[in-house]
């Protein structure tokens, strides 16, 4: 996959030219993307109804028309917490890969579980990877550079971060605790079915479908009960060959995508959103200028 073109879902449509009025360098376009953001369970703020609903928008494209709609200046201006686009991890990460494409930079997002935001937990988490020219470098867009934290957020080191594919080996080696791995500690809402899906999350941002965190399809399950654990095993064997350099096992994951419709969204999600709508099935269509 080229990762310095667009996909669908970080294609910033008819709002491109306010990529183009953003700064070149790569800490300047993630401090202007932690302006345009907030998060909805994070920012301090409790946000309900249509505000809470932003956090389902799929496409950059619809996250800048909501922005524009409600603050109708350049991306850089400075915007009230109130007044930014109520989202999540995914969106500070794929409005900066969206943001770095348009620059002609390679970018992808990486979908796994981070250490550094509550001691003795691994919140999942989104984060930018972009290549320099010579290696790939893994960014934190939500954090502020100026925070108290233990490695540079504008190149973390691997350890801090880890894939989702990384974490299901190690839990199915018995090397890690499923149960230290979710949204929250205490909530039902991890464990070994949650980083298993998540290593499909990951399986498909790779391969330029960026979707919510809470889509679902083919393999996605609340549970272990009857799940084709050995299909997850080779998919994250796969992916962690590839992180390696292993670009026979890159070009695997791409063709087994592309040919398995178990593993891929075939133009239909299943939304479990926090919002607390209704679950349902939904088409993925993104119309010029969308809200969703």
């Amino acid at each position: 996959m080229d990762y310095a073109a667009q996909t669908p879902f970080s294609d910033p449509g008819v709002h491109a030219a306010l990529f183009d009025a953003l700064p070149d360098d790569v800490p300047g376009i993630a401090a202007v993307i932690r302006g345009l953001v907030i998060h909805y369970r994070g920012g301090g703020i409790t946000f309900t109804g249509e505000r809470l609903a932003e956090i389902d928008h799929r496409w950059v494209e619809a996250m800048l028309t909501t922005d524009q709609k409600r603050n109708g200046t350049p991306l850089a201006a400075p915007r009230e917490p109130v007044d930014r686009i109520v989202g999540c991890c995914r969106d500070f990460t794929l409005l900066t890969v969206g943001a770095l494409r348009h620059k002609g930079i390679p970018a992808r997002s990486r979908i796994g579980f981070a250490d550094y935001f509550q001691g003795g937990y691994n919140h999942d988490h989104v984060v930018v990877e972009y290549w320099n020219g010579d290696r790939w470098v893994m960014l934190d867009a939500q954090l502020d550079p100026a925070g108290d934290h233990p490695f540079d957020v504008h190149d973390i080191p691997r350890g801090p971060f880890r894939s989702a594919a990384e974490v299901w080996l190690g839990i199915r080696a018995g090397d890690l605790d499923a149960d230290v791995f979710g949204i929250d500690p205490g909530s039902p809402i991890g464990g070994g079915w949650f980083v298993r899906n998540y290593v499909h999350y990951q399986h498909a941002h790779l391969q330029g479908d960026e979707l919510l965190l809470w889509d679902n399809w083919g393999p996605m399950s609340p549970t272990l009960d009857g799940a084709d654990v050995n299909l997850t095993d080779e998919i994250a064997t796969l992916l962690v060959a590839s992180d390696n350099g292993d670009e026979t096992a890159t070009k695997e994951l791409a063709d087994r995508y592309e040919s398995n419709p178990d593993l891929r969204p075939t133009g239909r999600s299943y939304i479990t959103s926090p919002t607390g709508a209704p679950h349902t099935w939904i088409d993925l269509i993104r119309p010029s200028g969308a809200h969703s």
